[in-house]
């Protein structure tokens, strides 16, 4: 029997969300559809479900950097994603396991807050997330709202994205994507210090949030161990979501529609929802 050809290995650190929409479980699912092998280190644990988080409750910061040393001393990683720690420990315990591998594409998706208001980093950690997290950066992806937090501003509408992406670049990150779902037509803002873009795409209308950020960070991952570049891992991940989000289904008591990540292994082939590039003028 011909031996199966390796796959690209991606490590995701963050979350462990019981139903699967988010986290760790979610990384995993858009891991296996890019055709990676998803391992993962747990940072905290949550008891939660479509609905609400009830407790988050962070690991042991000793265990948690055993846990991604242990990986990396036995798995050749190519790429790592960076989500929810829950607190500094879990945060400078990462760090500093992952700062001898610098030369690894690191996708970094803030968390700070979920779709319903719960505060998941307390306000003092923002600091502390800067200064660990940016370094290790090779592509950043908050949302509006966390863009607006991590700065110390409001950032809300397309105008205040495009100069919040600029501010975060100058700060260190050398590849920004602020996501701008809320907006009335979704677009979703990309700086790396030269030229500023905007991908626009199709609003599919859904009653939940739940879990695009984690998809959209794991799939741009996915896309960078495969060997592209980072604008174009942004768009293909930016369509993977799209193609997700009209693909989900419900979930749970309170009718979550979620997304559906592994779509890829029950349809057929489908051309991506389109994505319009706005071009803006080079940064001076």
């Amino acid at each position: 029997m011909p031996q199966a050809t390796p796959k690209p290995v991606a490590l995701t650190v963050g979350v462990l969300d019981p139903s699967g929409g988010t986290g760790v479980l979610a990384d995993l699912k858009t891991f296996a559809a890019h055709d990676c092998y998803g391992v993962a280190a747990v940072a905290a644990i949550t008891a939660q479900n479509t609905r609400e988080i009830r407790r988050l409750q962070p690991v042991d910061k000793d265990l948690l950097g055993l846990q991604i040393q242990t990986l990396l001393e036995d798995v050749e990683v190519a790429g790592i994603k960076l989500g929810l720690f829950g607190a500094r420990a879990q945060m400078d315990a990462a760090a500093g396991c992952l700062a001898p591998h610098s030369q690894l594409p690191v996708v970094v998706d803030p968390v700070f807050r979920s779709p319903a208001g719960v505060d998941l980093l307390s306000g003092k950690d923002l600091a502390a997330f800067r200064q660990c997290m940016f370094p290790l950066a090779r592509v950043l992806t908050p949302n509006a709202e966390e863009a607006g937090l991590l700065l110390g501003i409001p950032v809300s509408t397309l105008e205040e994205m495009k100069a919040a992406a600029k501010l975060l670049h100058e700060q260190g990150v050398r590849h920004v994507v602020i996501t701008g779902g809320h907006l009335d037509k979704p677009a979703d803002v990309y700086y790396e210090g030269q030229e500023l873009e905007v991908f626009s795409g199709p609003r599919f209308e859904s009653p939940s949030r739940h879990g695009i950020g984690c998809a959209f960070s794991s799939a741009l991952l996915a896309n960078l161990v495969h060997g592209k570049a980072v604008r174009e891992s942004v768009v293909l991940a930016k369509a993977y979501v799209s193609q997700a989000i009209a693909r989900g289904y419900p979930l749970g008591a309170g009718g979550a529609r979620l997304l559906n990540h592994l779509f890829r292994f029950a349809e057929a082939p489908s051309r991506p929802a389109p994505v319009e590039v706005l071009q803006e003028e080079p940064h001076r």
